[in-house]
């Protein structure tokens, strides 16, 4: 099949998997590909215990040095069907640019209402590209928003209010010490499957884009020993760091075990 036809076939794909199933997870992203390098060894495990778990990119990474919008999203197709995901959908603000308007607001508690996940997931709260923070601003802010009656979000049919019972962040490129640590070493290759759907966007020798920072031949390296540093930070192999809002609720310290 023409190359064309596959990314035609995966970007029609990407916008058509919304649903209004209820997930038990959602995941938001300021690019493809956060998610996969962040957080998807947690969305694998939680996927293999029967979770229902989703991604919402607020962008298509468009200002990427390598690749296209086109590229990114048939990459992020390939990517939910390693994942196992119920449904992946992006949101096409403005890559670079996106702020905490209302528009942008009112499209992330659409979202949220419609999914209605217990747990959310959002970017680092600051790194060293400033979409990563501005976008866990704007996903938290609007995880509170989703919850209030009175606004609207103007889509056919009413929408009933839906505020997520918890809200926590992943570790990006920059480091920030977690508040827990999943644990991914069954789920570490898996991962690195789909990382590597974004093969746009990582180290190919044959590829004669730009260079850039991740797509370094070394930078999968550094993805695994972060993975490793908070693995070994728990006594286990590969590990995910996340930090929360809140304090976590515990009914039982037996089940930190």
């Amino acid at each position: 099949m023409p190359k064309v036809v596959v990314l035609i076939i995966a970007v029609h794909l990407i916008n058509h998997m919304s649903t209004n199933q209820k997930l038990d997870i959602l995941a938001f992203a300021a690019h493809p590909d956060d998610v996969e390098l962040a957080c998807s060894g947690t969305l694998i495990k939680h996927v293999q215990a029967g979770c229902k778990v989703g991604i919402v990119d607020l962008t298509t990474g468009d200002l990427g040095t390598r690749g296209t919008s086109e590229i990114r999203l048939a990459e992020s197709a390939a990517s939910v069907e390693i994942m196992g995901l119920t449904v992946r959908e992006n949101l096409k603000l403005p890559d670079g640019f996106f702020d905490e308007s209302k528009e942008n607001l009112l499209k992330v508690v659409e979202a949220i209402r419609r999914h209605r996940p217990d747990i959310v997931i959002a970017n680092a709260i600051h790194d060293r590209h400033p979409d990563h923070g501005r976008g866990s601003a704007l996903v938290s802010r609007a995880c509170f928003l989703s919850g209030l009656t009175k606004i609207d979000t103007g889509v056919d049919g009413s929408q009933e209010r839906w505020r997520p019972q918890v809200v926590y962040h992943y570790i990006q490129y920059r480091y920030i010490k977690p508040d827990f640590v999943v644990d991914i070493s069954e789920q570490w290759e898996k991962k690195l499957a789909s990382i590597k759907a974004f093969k746009s966007q990582f180290y190919n020798p044959e590829s004669d884009e730009p260079s850039t920072l991740i797509a370094g031949a070394d930078f999968l390296d550094y993805v695994e020993s972060r993975a490793r540093e908070f693995g070994a930070s728990i006594e286990g192999k590969y590990g995910e760091g996340f930090t929360v809002e809140r304090p976590l609720k515990i009914q039982d310290m037996r089940s930190t075990l």
